[in-house]
């Protein structure tokens, strides 16, 4: 065995909204392991090739920057959620925007940079472990890892949660509007060809639906310390 694959792993999956994001930092924090938020990488790329004054069209370019970039992730608390740092740049901010978002696209659909973010992803494995957040994490990027978790939530439920979010920003949503985006999400992520989204055979699924962050974060914590 590899020293890196000794290495123990949590793995926390789960669709957008299922709270995933906020009880990986929180479990990270309470191990003292390392974060790896994967869902935040697309983002970070485009960041810094933005940064850098890289044309994001272009693919050789890109490349070599998610090659050579520099990612953190830091758990900032219950309500802080968890803070990105790119290239030694807290760039938390600045990857929430649509801007950001509309980069991550157009880079995602680049096979070179899916293949150097797949190694970035690996090197997070470092002691004394590695909580990894996302969609594929335990299917496709540590499909040996010993600890494995889905989260869900009804798409009522997380279009809630995303509405109230929405809304504390001054944004004019529909919760109706926002229950269909996510349930078409779900389609779309459920029937992709490559990496779709679904539980690994061997993980535990947890519905966070009406239960509170401290007792999902309990459930989490008893797969790693039983």
């Amino acid at each position: 065995m590899s020293r890196a694959a000794s290495v123990p792993v949590l793995t926390i999956d789960g669709p957008s909204g299922s709270g995933k994001g906020t009880i990986s930092a929180l479990v990270a924090e309470h191990l003292g392991w390392h974060l790896l938020d994967s869902g935040a990488l697309y983002r970070a790329v485009g960041y810094a090739a933005g940064m850098a004054g890289l044309d994001v069209s272009d693919v050789e370019a890109v490349t070599r920057c998610a090659q050579g970039i520099s990612i953190r992730f830091r758990a900032a608390g219950k309500d802080g959620g968890v803070r990105v740092i790119v290239n030694g740049h807290d760039a938390t901010d600045e990857l929430r925007t649509e801007t950001a978002g509309a980069a991550a696209s157009a880079i995602a659909a680049m096979p070179p940079v899916r293949e150097a973010l797949v190694a970035l992803q690996l090197g997070f494995r470092k002691p004394p472990g590695l909580v990894a957040d996302g969609r594929d994490m335990g299917t496709v990027i540590f499909p040996d890892a010993a600890f494995k978790v889905f989260l869900t939530a009804s798409a009522a439920e997380r279009a809630k949660r995303r509405y109230k979010q929405l809304k504390e920003k001054g944004l004019n949503v529909t919760l109706a509007g926002l229950q269909r985006e996510i349930e078409a999400r779900d389609n779309r992520d459920a029937s992709r060809a490559v990496a779709p989204l679904k539980p690994a055979e061997d993980a535990l699924l947890v519905d966070t639906t009406g239960i509170g962050i401290d007792d999902v974060v309990a459930k989490v914590l008893a797969v790693v310390q039983p």
